[in-house]
């Protein structure tokens, strides 16, 4: 099976001029820092409630955007497929209006296995 189109432009093309349904998706590789977003109650007190994340903005976001509909769930997530260093797993990004972009939640086990902490660099490697 040939490599799916990964330039967003040609994915929309594809999708909307001739009405194909598109290959497994898209495949990205790109590297960002893993930083913590703390909760906060209503009034404004922090909270136990805490999640690693590392953004998706730019070139890379637009085709997630663009690769998206049919493969997209609540809020606007997209399901997709992950791996950074030798673990792959399969989870959401978020859609961040304040980034233009998409967060993608880095869980504890990954983590863990790849000694990941807030501010690494982080390598991905991104499917649909």
């Amino acid at each position: 099976m040939k490599d799916a189109p990964t330039d967003p432009e040609l994915i929309r093309f594809l999708r909307e001029e001739l009405g194909e349904a598109l290959p497994a998706g898209g495949h990205w590789s790109f590297t960002g820092p893993l930083w913590l977003w703390r909760g906060k109650a209503k009034d404004g007190t922090p909270t136990s409630t805490a999640w690693h994340f590392v953004t998706i903005d730019g070139a890379v976001a637009d085709g997630i955007r663009a690769a998206a509909p049919g493969r997209s769930a609540a809020w606007g997530s997209v399901y997709v497929s992950v791996t950074v260093g030798a673990t792959r797993w399969q989870t959401s990004v978020f859609p961040s209006k304040d980034v233009a972009g998409y967060l993608l939640p880095i869980k504890a086990s990954v983590r863990k296995a790849e000694r990941l902490v807030e501010g690494d660099m982080v390598t991905i490697a991104l499917t649909i």
